[in-house]
């Protein structure tokens, strides 16, 4: 994920911190000097690192801080407001129109415009409960067309085109004109790709804008382009009416200081973020709940918003009540573990909860054989072994080892985390009695 390395010097600086009884000149000097070595190595623009340390140089040293006993949680608020700021505040939402919105995307050749229109179309639809037509005006590249189409099939959204041997302003009327008539919500309009040097091409999307003035002109960038999205941003806000950037690949390994730079120096809010490949990897991108990842705060919201979209809440429920009652069996803690999967990765997960150690690449690959096991292992049981692992002795151990390619050894150790979780949830609830809670429970990857 972006930003790894710029929440570990974070933390670290807040660590210090921690140990001073009051903010000093002398120690936000030696605060201030590793923050900008921090900005500056995540390829943050140098203009942004100066009007950032100076506001949280400023803020840090009045009057009505010197008095704080805690210089570290200061510290931290000033850091967090100062990003949300530098990361768009509260400029990121779509305006949407009483009847169409209309969403116009334009990109560079090759950036992944296409693929993320259609993760754009698949949000609107599923997540924010949108009537979407999306219109293909790439003429130049038939496989675009056919591509987009693909997309719309696929998530089942409405696709609009005229082919090739055709006006892309044309194909952008019509489809406005359908848009209307039928009564949708958002157009969304795929353009072909440009190059920053293409002067007809940029032409072309200065015509469309103008014919159809649409409500949002958005342009994806790569978050690992670095300082160079910030340079394709402001190539096409001189032509166009930018209202806010689509940024992908947040969750490669880019060192994201084209998100933190991009605002300050075009203008243009991020309003969208792509964290994965799939076509439901596109969140709304929410200045405040970034700011707490990159300060290593997590973002419980966003993951309380993905076990929402990921689980049934009534079987959620049902499944929590049965391991509270300590009546559940190899069949629930497989469920239990597939729900879990389907709001993210360990890592990713890790990531959202306050407090949570980041988890290293040994620890996520182990905990991810261990769920591998742990399927493997009950899959190759009876559906009568899986309700009752008591019955479990040499003999089925042996016939279910053997049967999903593993050891007596492995087998042991998934009945051993069934037994484990049994016992956890038993001193859950008398702790739930006594009205004490427990300080956590271990998880897959363990021994």
């Amino acid at each position: 994920m972006a930003f790894e390395t710029l929440t570990d010097k974070f933390q670290s600086i807040f660590k210090k911190m921690r140990k001073e009884d009051k903010i000093t000149e002398a120690n936000m000097a030696s605060a201030i000097r590793e923050i900008r070595v921090a900005l500056l190595e995540a390829d943050v623009n140098f203009k942004v690192v100066k009007a950032f340390t100076e506001d949280v140089k400023t803020k840090a040293l009045g009057q009505d801080v010197l008095a704080k006993v805690n210089p570290s949680e200061m510290l931290i608020k000033i850091c967090h407001d100062e990003l949300v700021e530098l990361l768009g505040a509260d400029n990121t939402d779509i305006k949407y129109e009483k009847g169409l919105t209309t969403i116009m995307m334009v990109g560079l050749q090759g950036s992944g415009k296409t693929t993320s229109t259609g993760k754009l179309s698949n949000l609107m639809k599923n997540k924010l409960k949108k009537k979407v037509l999306l219109a293909g005006l790439d003429v130049y590249r038939p496989a675009a067309i056919d591509q987009l189409g693909q997309i719309a099939k696929q998530l089942d959204v409405d696709f609009f085109e005229m082919g090739t041997n055709v006006n892309p302003v044309d194909v952008a009327l019509k489809a406005k004109e359908k848009a209307l008539a039928e009564g949708y919500d958002v157009l969304i309009m795929d353009t072909a790709g440009r190059l920053q040097i293409d002067e007809a091409l940029m032409e072309e999307l200065k015509t469309i804008n103008k014919a159809v003035h649409p409500t949002e002109v958005l342009l994806l960038v790569d978050a690992a382009a670095g300082q160079d999205a910030v340079n394709v941003a402001n190539t096409f806000n001189q032509d166009l009416r930018l209202t806010g950037v689509i940024m992908s690949k947040l969750d490669g390994d880019a060192k994201g200081g084209a998100a933190l730079s991009i605002k300050y120096l075009t203008g243009l809010p991020i309003k969208f973020a792509g964290i994965g490949e799939k076509m439901s990897d596109l969140d709304i991108f929410y200045p405040s709940r970034m700011a707490d990842r990159i300060l290593g705060m997590g973002d419980v919201v966003t993951l309380v918003e993905k076990a929402k979209e990921a689980i049934d809440e009534k079987d959620a429920e049902k499944q929590a009540r049965k391991m509270m009652d300590g009546d559940f069996d190899l069949n629930d803690l497989l469920k239990q573990m597939k729900m879990v999967q389907k709001i993210g990765s360990i890592g990713a997960i890790a990531k959202m909860i306050p407090g949570m150690p980041k988890l290293t690449d040994e620890q996520q690959d182990a905990a991810k054989r261990e769920m591998k096991i742990f399927e493997s292992v009950v899959n190759s049981m009876t559906p009568y072994e899986r309700k009752h692992p008591d019955c479990l002795k040499f003999s089925r151990k042996n016939r279910v080892a053997k049967g999903c390619g593993l050891t007596n050894a492995e087998v042991n150790r998934v009945i051993r985390k069934w037994e484990q979780s049994k016992e956890m949830m038993k001193q859950m609830k008398q702790m739930q009695k006594s009205g004490k809670m427990p300080g956590g429970f271990g998880g897959f990857g363990g021994k």
